[in-house]
């Protein structure tokens, strides 16, 4: 498979900057105009069309044909042709939400194994986990069930900090995230910080941005992954 999965899309250099470089390469073997599927599902307060312009905007220099999956007229038909799925961050239940009812769900993780280039920041990188059981977003709708495309055999947390505010007295994420690990000890969660991302080539991954990422499992003492090559099992 051939996967970037980002922690961030915004950035103060601007949408998707930091991470053009990254993107580039992940399509690097694609012929200029190679057809592309966004997925704008994760928006809820944010217009699907102005979403995705958004985002045709900010890869204009890609080469890429990117169209609104919601904007097809068949959906499939759209999934089958593209050579690159971009699923946009948001809220991750409204996004699995969609896709399942959509019957879009299983036809996204079929194309990617086929060889379909996936790239994914927050919301879209959730979506590549056993679950979204460890996305940082509201449960604001029903998405029929928390099982999601299960592309990477761990959980992510993107947006990943451990920062708690002076006078604040919910839980840090780490302490969230210990939660999730406690009831599912054998299943690794990578936190992944802003800037950060995880390059997926076939059975290899690494660590892409300038920070370190933090992986939890059970009750063992997080440990650090630096940019680079990483390995990630239970």
């Amino acid at each position: 498979m051939n996967l970037l999965l980002l922690s961030n899309s915004s950035s103060d250099a601007g949408y998707l900057v930091h991470a053009l470089a990254d993107i580039r390469e992940l399509i690097e073997s694609l012929p200029q105009g190679a057809p592309a599927v966004f997925v704008p599902y994760a928006g809820v307060t944010r217009n699907w069309d102005d979403y995705t312009t958004l985002v045709a905007t900010a890869l204009a220099d890609t080469g890429l044909a990117i169209q609104g999956l919601h904007s097809a007229q068949d959906p499939v038909a759209a999934l089958e042709e593209a050579a690159v799925i971009i699923v946009g961050g948001g809220n991750t239940f409204n996004l699995l939400g969609q896709l399942r009812r959509q019957g879009l769900l299983e036809v996204v993780a079929r194309r990617v194994r086929e060889g379909a280039a996936y790239l994914g920041w927050s919301a879209g990188s959730n979506l590549t986990c056993p679950s979204i059981c460890t996305t940082n977003d509201m449960p604001i709708t029903d998405p029929q069930g928390f099982d999601a495309l299960g592309l990477v055999s761990f959980q992510i947390n993107p947006h990943y900090t451990n920062a708690h505010p002076p006078g604040h007295r919910g839980e840090t994420r780490a302490q969230r995230l210990a939660e999730f690990c406690t009831l599912n000890p054998s299943m690794p969660v990578l936190g992944l910080p802003e800037g950060s991302g995880l390059r997926v080539r076939g059975e290899k991954m690494a660590l892409v941005g300038p920070h370190d990422a933090t992986l939890f499992l059970g009750p063992q003492e997080p440990r650090m992954f630096r940019p680079g090559p990483v390995e990630i099992t239970a």
